[in-house]
């Protein structure tokens, strides 16, 4: 018996194909809808680090360079010789000025109590000498005082015996008539006639009192006026020893002046040292040398770029999210981290944190919104994820390298 053969419809074997379709779409589908329900994921996404400029802090000519591009350095290790000799000759003219300064002011300062010792002794002698003038001066005026009395008695005396004297020279003239006459005896015309005498004599000698008296007056007058000067002078002398205080908180002020001049001369020591230190540019975290522009023999500036040193140890990811998707996104989610230089290799992380503003908001000429011609667009947030560590032991990872990360935030 023939075998019979059975003949497929056309119209048969192509709707098998479309259900075939249908059931892998709708796998796919549900693949797809599986792996994306909870999980937030972007290619806007790279490597970040720290990458430190290294700048000259001194100007100078290099004399060494230890380190080329790539190459692994530690914290403290010495990058850069600039030629120190005109710091060193900055420093031992900063110290020669600091013993100056030192020196002065322990002159200074020693001035200061020699000068209140001074002060007190000028004030003390010359309130002294003061009062002994204005005493003296006291005595000379009581000695004019004295004399112009004497003066005073003496020309009473002068006027009483030129009274008698003149009594008597008229008695004499009388007398002179009555003798003649043989009236009076003679012995009684030279009685009166020594009595005249007497009298002029008297008369003569209160002159002589007079004129010593006013001659004591002018004597008198003559010391006072010395001593008027000399209490002028005692009192000028006073005036000026007043003025030592006032002198002494200049001596004072002087020293106060000379300590804070070595005050200056050390902080000009300190900042002198602290250039020659700078001579040699230490690198200050350990990291890998990049893009190295400085060579033996350039003169170099205070703040120019000579280096920029790459820190492979503290690294991070930083993925731009649109802002539709951190509607469920928040610190501590665990993510994942594919890396596209590591042939996609995985890394396991968390969100640290989410910017405060979108990257446009930091760009040169950030967007503004309050126009007539506004169109709306879905802004990026930057969301820092933190690798855990332990999962790059040889520092694979480099900033700016492009990764894929996962966020799952159910």
């Amino acid at each position: 018996m023939a075998e019979e053969k059975v003949v497929e419809s056309p119209r048969r074997g192509r709707l098998r194909i479309v259900v075939i379709v249908v059931i892998v779409l709708v796998v796919v589908a549900a693949i797809f809808w599986w792996r994306s329900r909870g999980h937030e994921s972007t290619d806007d996404a790279q490597i970040d680090g720290h990458i430190t400029q290294i700048a000259a802090r001194v100007g100078g000519t290099v004399t060494k360079v230890n380190v080329t591009n790539n190459q692994a350095v530690k914290a403290g290790d010495v990058l850069v010789h600039i030629d120190p000799r005109d710091y060193e000759i900055a420093v031992q003219r900063a110290r020669a000025e600091l013993a100056d300064a030192q020196a002065n002011a322990a002159a200074a300062r020693t001035g200061v109590p020699i000068a209140q010792v001074e002060t007190r002794s000028s004030v003390t002698t010359a309130s002294g000498g003061v009062q002994e003038a204005e005493a003296a001066v006291a005595g000379a005026e009581q000695q004019i005082e004295a004399a112009r009395a004497n003066l005073v008695a003496a020309q009473a005396r002068l006027r009483e015996r030129e009274a008698t004297a003149s009594k008597a020279a008229r008695d004499v003239e009388r007398f002179r008539g009555l003798v003649q006459k043989d009236e009076i005896s003679q012995q009684q015309f030279d009685a009166a006639e020594a009595t005249a005498a007497a009298a002029r004599a008297s008369a003569d000698a209160a002159k002589s009192d007079v004129a010593a008296a006013q001659n004591a007056i002018a004597v008198a007058e003559q010391r006072a006026r010395q001593l008027r000067g000399s209490a002028a002078q005692a009192r000028a002398h006073f005036a000026t020893a007043q003025t030592a205080p006032q002198q002494l908180q200049v001596t004072q002020a002087r020293a106060s002046a000379a300590e804070a001049r070595v005050q200056q001369a050390q902080a000009a020591l300190a900042q002198a040292e602290l250039n020659l230190q700078h001579t040699g540019v230490t690198a200050p975290t350990d990291g890998v040398v990049s893009r190295k522009t400085v060579e033996v023999g350039q003169v170099v500036q205070p703040g120019q770029p000579l280096m920029a040193l790459v820190d492979l140890i503290d690294v991070w990811v930083t993925a731009n999210f649109k802002e539709t998707q951190l509607t469920s996104m928040q610190p501590g989610q665990h993510a994942t981290v594919e890396v596209d230089a590591l042939g996609g290799h995985e890394f396991n992380g968390h969100v640290d944190s989410i910017a405060a503003a979108t990257g446009a908001k930091f760009s040169l000429l950030p967007p503004e919104n309050a126009t007539g011609n506004y169109v709306k667009v879905v802004q990026r947030i930057p969301v820092k994820i933190v690798i855990d560590p332990g999962q790059d032991p040889d520092h694979r990872l480099r900033p700016g390298m492009s990764v894929v990360p996962t966020v799952h935030t159910r």
